[in-house]
């Protein structure tokens, strides 16, 4: 169904990818957008219970998409180093493909919004202070990860192997 990497030499490990996906703090969401558009935003996200969590209004472009259709990806960018003298960036990157899902319950609503706050800023009070203010307008929205692969520069997995032959 998803197709394979072509360069897998540059595959990172389920380990790598996955915790790209939890120190990153924005993505780029690619959405089926207006007449048949492609609509990609940036996100800032969370990784918690195997999903991923962003907010937003309850209105706008992102959940017309989702609306209309919930089949989504979305591309975290961990490292992206230009090499000048190499014509080159040495990068590392997730791309993800998923269902995305308008969650509608107040628990789930307020753990999405409590995990999310809870990553860029560990204090429990604040978090729910601000999650208490801004609840009427709140939108959370989860996607269930189908597929998911993480790639490097191919200059960075031939010094991975350098090490390891060291």
């Amino acid at each position: 169904m998803f197709r394979e990497m072509r360069r897998k030499k540059q595959q990172l490990s389920e380990e790598e990818t996955f915790e790209i996906l939890r120190t990153g703090k924005t993505a780029i969401l690619g959405l089926s957008g207006d007449d048949g558009y492609p609509y990609t935003v940036p996100v800032n996200y969370v990784y918690a219970d195997g999903k991923i969590y962003f907010h937003g209004a309850k209105t706008g472009h992102k959940i017309d998409s989702i609306k209309r259709n919930s089949k989504v990806s979305l591309c975290v960018i961990e490292k992206d180093d230009i090499v000048s003298e190499e014509l080159t960036t040495y990068f590392k990157s997730v791309i993800l493909f998923g269902t995305a899902r308008i969650l509608e319950t107040e628990e789930e609503i307020f753990h999405a919004a409590e995990v999310f706050g809870l990553k860029y800023n560990p204090n429990q009070e604040a978090v729910d202070q601000e999650i208490h203010r801004e609840w009427n307008a709140l939108c959370c929205v989860e996607i269930s990860i189908d597929h998911v692969t993480g790639k490097e520069a191919i200059e960075l997995t031939r010094a991975r192997k350098q090490e390891s032959l060291s």
